[in-house]
């Protein structure tokens, strides 16, 4: 039985209120197109580079402007929503890059911490150091939803496969990467990263994007994607601007590439010997 699934494309800039008016705007329409699951971009809420005013648009959780758009979004249009991520202050001068899920009755059912920090010295002088800031996660996440598993992850983690593998093993039928994956990267391994995941795994992936030139200079690939357990792309977006994608998916087809080659089953234990 299949079911359709959005994946919300944005050019988030550093307002938090409008970008939380853009994210209401696109989650409608991809539910008035019957999909159940919609899914928006890592950094929803907001791209800011600058510390300062980072800190003084975040906010704890139970405050925050797209948790609480987000919750009422999932109640009001009885859809399972999921945050690919934004900044939650933590405290102490402390912010995490937080995924959140929240179920058609508005609940929050889930919330990831992104495990990897993207801390890269790129061609071109482009430089990032995320731990600079935000504090990584310590734990994967997978949660049983009525539709599939699913397996939360974001941006830079779509780069540690034993993640995927992991929540795969756990039984994730559906797993995730939202992103704002820079120009330069985005350029040179989004597609072939997404595919590779849902590929060595058997699983659907699924990854809302930043895409475009963004208020605090950045600039992300855009290319939002879903792609099939057989590595089959069965939507993207376009490099730049903000995009509804939405696919049918069944999850019958995970049972269907696991049974034709059963690589998590075949995997097994080994040494390493260094003969150097």
């Amino acid at each position: 039985m299949g079911f359709k699934v959005a994946a919300i494309q944005m050019c988030s800039g550093t307002e938090v209120e409008r970008n939380v008016g853009t994210l209401e705007t696109l989650v409608r329409d991809a539910a008035a197109r019957g999909a159940i699951y919609v899914q928006t971009p890592e950094m929803t809420g907001a791209l800011q580079r600058n510390r300062k005013a980072l800190f003084a648009a975040i906010r704890p959780e139970e405050t925050d402007l797209v948790a609480q758009a987000a919750a009422r979004l999932a109640r009001e249009l009885n859809i399972h929503l999921h945050i690919g991520s934004t900044a939650i202050d933590l405290g102490d001068g402390k912010v995490a890059n937080r995924a959140l899920l929240f179920g058609p009755d508005g609940k929050k059912i889930a919330s990831y911490d992104k495990i990897h920090m993207f801390d890269v010295d790129l061609d071109n002088g482009e430089s990032w150091r995320e731990s600079a800031v935000y504090q990584p996660g310590y734990e994967a996440r997978v949660v049983s939803l009525p539709f599939a598993r699913l397996g939360l992850a974001v941006c830079y983690d779509v780069r540690f496969p034993h993640l995927f593998r992991a929540q795969a093993l756990a039984g994730a039928e559906i797993l995730t990467a939202p992103a704002a994956f820079t120009r330069q990267t985005g350029e040179a391994h989004w597609s072939i990263l997404q595919r590779a995941r849902a590929i060595e795994n058997g699983a659907f992936m699924i990854s809302a994007a930043q895409g475009g030139v963004h208020e605090d200079g950045r600039e992300t690939y855009g290319h939002s994607i879903i792609v099939d357990p057989w590595g089959k792309v069965l939507a993207e977006a376009g490099g730049t601007g903000e995009a509804v994608l939405v696919a049918d998916i069944d999850i019958a087809g995970v049972a269907a590439a696991r049974s034709k080659i059963p690589n998590l089953k075949n995997s097994r234990d080994f040494s390493l010997v260094d003969m150097a």
